[in-house]
């Protein structure tokens, strides 16, 4: 991981909510030091290498997990939260796999959302998550494409309990005047990420996951029994997992890295609204989404704030910069919230991919990675953790259906990846006027 992206990243996270509402151990996880053998060395500590960490133990595996960082510092313990159902262009899904395929995948996606909660009552992890989701439309063009989706998802995908709202039906849901229409999931919801990650990393080490933090991955001798070289020590393994995501980590091929772009997304956190007033705004507090290109999303915090983020930028402005952008957008959906202070601003990357489906693949048979959940990793880190672990452990059915999808790089290269992203999101920034 370049010094640069570091350094943009701890900006970004400076004034982070969720950092400032949990308890770190006071003793970072300890950096590797020596040379270890291990069945299993994972690269990266969020929810995908630790749920893949997980996985690996509960098959009987030694795994070791090395962070460059420690465990949430990247888009795990930055996200909005949301923990939901599907993936950010299922027409991708169906139109790749077709519609068996698609109808596995999204079975694999409401496993995602299960086994969340599957975790937090079998480790006791405390991180405030909620059931329900709403996805909004803001314009009466974008009530069709809504219809289309829930109508595909129900009948085609196997969503079992989508609800759809009319104008009246959500606004009585959310105090505000800009929904016209959103469908109800009643499965997906949203929860505290970083609480999540961190009761992740601890289930970790009670089930003899060695983590090892500020431990960059430098280099991977790949072989029949693959090496990964640190700054001081090395991990001798049978099998290699990246889970790098959105943290350019340098240890997957140029041709493979570059079938992703890390986009900054930004959050504010209002002070404490109390619980009366914050009801009042999502009466049953939901987290919730529009359905434009350049979402808006929010949702309610346990101690009653607002937490309210969009605005993608492949650049990574300050959320200094930003924070009073998205608070004028949070006014515009509450005009009841203007009198309202910001106590928190923060930002962080996530991983997209040019069609903004999941990318999961083995650059060998024993070398795996996963990337590109682009805005669905809550869920989807978990169940891409299970299937690497089955897939190692010889069952490789979920894994190859994702790895069946096919992906093209961003152009332009490391000098011309940026201005390229920024072209293609003023032309969608663009179209969205209209």
């Amino acid at each position: 991981m370049t010094q640069s992206f570091t350094r943009r990243a701890d900006a970004l996270a400076r004034d982070s909510y969720y950092e400032a509402t949990v308890t770190r151990p006071v003793v970072d996880d300890p950096a590797l030091e020596d040379a270890i053998d291990v069945d299993v060395c994972v690269i990266g500590a969020g929810f995908a290498g630790l749920s893949t960490a997980l996985d690996c133990r509960a098959r009987g595996l030694s795994v070791a997990v090395l962070d460059a960082h420690r465990p949430g510092w990247g888009a795990s313990g930055r996200n909005g939260g949301q923990a939901i159902t599907g993936f950010a262009k299922d027409e991708v899904i169906e139109r790749q796999l077709g519609a068996a395929g698609a109808r596995a995948a999204w079975s694999l996606s409401l496993d995602g959302v299960a086994l969340i909660a599957e975790r937090i009552e079998r480790y006791g992890i405390d991180c405030d998550f909620m059931r329900g989701y709403l996805t909004v439309a803001t314009k009466p063009r974008r009530i069709d494409d809504l219809r289309a989706w829930m109508d595909a998802a129900t009948s085609r995908w196997g969503h079992p309990s989508l609800s759809w709202l009319d104008t009246g039906e959500i606004r009585a849901r959310i105090a505000s005047s800009r929904y016209l229409a959103g469908v109800y999931d009643p499965l997906s919801g949203h929860l505290h990420p970083l609480k999540y990650c961190l009761g992740l990393a601890d289930a970790a080490r009670r089930e003899g996951v060695a983590l090892h933090a500020h431990t960059p991955a430098l280099e991977v001798v790949r072989g029949a029994r693959p090496v990964v070289r640190t700054p001081s020590g090395e991990v001798r393994c049978r099998f290699v997992v990246s889970c790098c995501n959105a943290g350019p980590g340098g240890i997957l091929p140029p041709a493979t890295a570059a079938r992703i772009a890390p986009i900054a997304s930004y959050i504010i956190a209002t002070e404490p609204l109390g619980r009366a007033r914050a009801d009042a705004l999502i009466a049953q507090r939901e987290a919730v989404c529009d359905n434009n290109f350049f979402l808006d999303y929010f949702r309610l915090s346990a101690d009653h704030r607002m937490l309210f983020g969009g605005r993608a930028n492949s650049a990574g402005a300050s959320p200094d910069t930003l924070a009073e952008t998205i608070r004028r957008r949070m006014v515009g959906v509450f005009p009841q919230l203007a009198d309202v202070r910001v106590d928190h601003a923060w930002g962080g990357f996530v991983d997209v991919t040019r069609n903004r489906a999941p990318d999961f693949g083995a650059l060998d048979p024993n070398f795996f990675y996963v990337q590109g959940f682009s805005g669905h990793g809550v869920a989807l880190a978990g169940i891409a953790g299970r299937a690497i672990a089955g897939a190692i452990a010889g069952d490789t059915r979920a894994f190859d259906l994702f790895a069946r999808l096919r992906h093209r790089r961003f152009p332009g290269g490391d000098a011309w990846r940026q201005p390229a992203l920024e072209l293609g999101m003023l032309y969608h920034r663009v179209r969205e006027l209209f």
